[in-house]
């Protein structure tokens, strides 16, 4: 029986058929060598013949012509098998014939999507880059629009007092400049109750060497302060013949009790704002004032110096390092307007 090749395993087999064909021819063969053994070993006919009553001369004859016709039959079928092996043959020839040519065409096929591919990627990473460069083109077309027109437009100079630093020695008023937003500081106030706080419980260092407490809210702020008990100075003890201790502050911190405080920037420096009417209360000439602020509000800080400078105003600004508390001591320094 013929194996299946590659190219079989996609095409209609016909191992069945064969395998039936060739059983029937088997058997064909084994009836025809029965009927010839038979045949063979059989008396001669005419010998039969010569001793056969009639009737038995009738069933000899009929059997004789059934075996002649049995025997043409086997003939017939045995040439029918050739002509089917032939057929198979030939046609197994064909599929495999046909299983090459669509092996070979789906190889092609195959080739053809790689570089049908391969093109595809080539035309969209091509298409891509110039997309890219069209948009970096356009914008250097707008940054050149931009030069030009700033090249022709007219030039204007203002003109501010020389930025020379002086000690605050006048009234002073401190703002909060934090996230774009300017919040007052009332630290007078809160120094008020720092003292009032400190002189109810001044007594307490008697027994510990600091206090801690804190005095507010008074504007959203809180001031928290550490007072600590002290030694009279070595200088002091010998010209005054006294020996005792004091109590000391030592440091105030402010604590927010929220972080959106004030107002925005351009809020504040509209008509009717907060800002401007706590200005109100002051007069330029003898009011200094100090804002508190951090690196990422420093152009909000030039803006508001600005203002206040039309104003009449004297500014002092406090650069902070980002995260870090308005916080103050006996030691510290005093804020210095321009």
């Amino acid at each position: 029986m013929p194996r299946q090749t590659k190219g079989d395993a996609d095409l209609p087999g016909h191992d069945s058929f064969l395998d039936i064909v060739a059983n029937m021819v088997g058997i064909l063969i084994i009836l025809v060598m029965v009927v010839g053994v038979r045949v063979k070993n059989s008396p001669l006919p005419a010998a039969i013949a010569a001793k056969a009553t009639e009737p038995e001369k009738c069933l000899l004859d009929e059997a004789l012509a059934e075996e002649q016709a049995l025997r043409s039959d086997v003939l017939k079928v045995a040439e029918q098998v050739r002509d089917i092996e032939q057929e198979t043959i030939t046609r197994h020839a064909n599929r495999e014939l046909l299983a090459r040519t669509v092996a070979a065409w789906q190889y092609k096929l195959r080739s053809h999507r790689q570089k049908s591919d391969a093109a595809s990627r080539q035309a969209f990473d091509l298409g891509r880059a110039v997309s890219g460069a069209k948009s970096r083109l356009e914008g250097l077309d707008r940054d050149r629009w931009r030069v030009e027109a700033e090249a022709n437009a007219p030039v204007i100079v203002q003109s501010y007092p020389t930025p020379l630093s002086e000690t605050v020695d006048d009234d002073e008023i401190h703002f909060r400049l934090l996230g774009g937003r300017i919040a007052y500081i009332p630290l007078e106030d809160l120094v008020d109750r720092l003292k009032s706080s400190a002189k109810r419980q001044a007594h307490k260092l008697l027994s510990q060497p600091e206090l801690t407490d804190t005095v507010g809210p008074i504007e959203g702020f809180r001031m928290r302060y550490t007072m600590v008990r002290q030694e009279l100075p070595r200088e002091e003890q010998l010209r005054t013949g006294r020996t005792g201790t004091y109590a000391r502050l030592q440091r105030w911190m402010l604590v927010p009790v929220s972080g959106q405080l004030g107002e925005m920037v351009d809020e504040a420096l509209a008509q009717r704002s907060r800002f401007r009417g706590i200005l109100s209360g002051y007069r330029p000439d003898q009011t200094t004032i100090t804002i508190w602020t951090y690196e990422d509000d420093f152009s909000s800080c030039r803006k508001l110096k600005k203002e206040l400078y039309l104003l009449g105003f004297d500014t002092a600004a406090r650069p902070l390092p980002a995260g870090t508390p308005i916080s103050g001591s006996p030691e510290g320094s005093r804020s210095a307007a321009q």
